[in-house]
């Protein structure tokens, strides 16, 4: 059931291996972590590169971890005077989360923070092509550039031709691969390679696919959104985003343009947050790896449920979606009747979380109101199951 490939935006190599076993270089061509390297040209495994990614000089005495910088301003003639501008705690959380994605990386105080950012680098006005069902922030943004006079052209993520027709008239692409919670998939690489060849500015937000199956900077994107929230942190404890670009001189002239709107619109993270995000880092691979082959197998037995009418799932990854078989009410029940799964909001986290997405009415209306969203964590994938088929089979 695997998805590979580059055609539809996936990088992972299939469910025999979820993780890259390639390894990271630092973009500026040493290893971050060059101390624990053995090899001559300092490569690293990616599980390797996310453990010693951001720590501090391995000087006598020196701390393992990166500290939570708690300042407001610096002494003076430093390459920072004051801390909006920015801290050695983001440091530490920008040059792993760099290396990861192969960039420069930005961290924002929050998911929406990062994706506003990245929908300021097109003026009022500008003609934005982006996905018809999109996460709920970002079509709430996509809606006020409309009201401030823009113009939003949305395509089904799937559907390549109408996508690359709307380019011919752009300003900026927006691509959400999968699609949350419907989990359609986005040609990223077709999409960006059409874009680039316009001068179109291409963002990718991330979120669900991690740089652990996609790498959208090495397919072309301008711009990688994450919300850091998620699978990057991965333990429901903070709120944060990331911007990431690539390192050319394009690159960095849109992460300098990032990094004003972060600085002059005050969104900034507190280094607590942002130290828990890269504490969080640190077990990426193995949580994604746990709860994308738990994925796998639900999504096997859930095709087989009698109160299960349909199976949303892209091949990879750790969310999928369910239509049960009944109405909204009965989705409902479903949710109310777990014992394991929590019935929340949010996603990426190591518990498993389960929701019917359109109880919010700011939902996309092609969501179907019986539509479950399934956050698939890290508990064992037979207790995971236990709970669900027998919250199933109450309705």
């Amino acid at each position: 059931m695997a998805t590979r490939g580059r055609r539809l935006g996936w990088s992972g190599w299939g469910w025999s291996v979820v993780i890259r076993r390639d390894s990271i270089r630092n973009p500026r061509g040493r290893s971050y972590a060059e101390d624990v390297a053995s090899d001559a040209d300092q490569h690293l495994h990616v599980e390797t590169f996310l453990v010693s990614a951001g720590r501090p000089d391995r000087s006598a005495g020196s701390s393992v971890n990166v500290p939570v910088e708690l300042t407001s301003t610096y002494a003076a003639d430093g390459p920072v005077n004051y801390a909006r501008s920015g801290n050695p705690t983001w440091n530490a959380f920008e040059e792993a989360l760099g290396g990861l994605e192969r960039g420069r990386a930005l961290v924002h105080a929050s998911g929406m923070g990062a994706i506003s950012a990245a929908l300021s680098l097109v003026p009022v006005g500008a003609t934005i092509v982006a996905p018809d069902q999109t996460y709920n922030g970002t079509g709430d943004l996509l809606v006020s550039h409309e009201k401030a006079g823009g113009t939003v052209v949305r395509v089904h993520a799937a559907d390549t031709a109408r996508f690359l027709a709307a380019l011919e008239s752009a300003d900026l692409v927006w691509i959400e691969s999968p699609t949350n919670p419907l989990m359609d998939v986005t040609e990223i690489d077709v999409v960006l390679a059409r874009a680039r060849e316009l001068g179109v500015t291409s963002v990718v937000d991330n979120t669900l696919s991690t740089p652990l199956l996609c790498r959208p900077l090495e397919l072309g994107a301008d711009v990688v959104v994450h919300s850091v929230t998620k699978y990057l942190s991965g333990h429901s404890d903070v709120v944060l985003g990331a911007t990431v670009v690539p390192d050319t001189d394009r690159g960095r002239e849109i992460g300098e343009r990032l990094l004003r709107h972060r600085t002059l619109h005050g969104a900034i993270a507190g280094p607590l947050e942002v130290f828990l995000a890269l504490r969080g880092l640190r077990t990426l691979s193995l949580r994604f790896e746990r709860a994308s082959a738990t994925a796998a197998e639900l999504a096997r037995r859930l095709a087989g449920h009698p109160a299960v009418s349909r199976v949303r799932y892209p091949g990879a990854g750790a969310i999928l979606s369910i239509d049960v078989a009944g109405d909204a009410d009965a989705a409902e029940r479903v949710c109310d009747a777990t014992r394991l799964w929590l019935h929340s909001t949010s996603l990426g986290g190591v518990e498993s979380q389960v929701e019917r997405r359109r109880r919010h009415p700011t939902e996309s209306e092609q969501v179907p109101f019986n539509l479950l969203r399934l956050s698939v964590g890290i508990e064992h994938v037979d207790d995971l199951w236990a709970d669900l088929d027998q919250a199933l089979r109450a309705i």
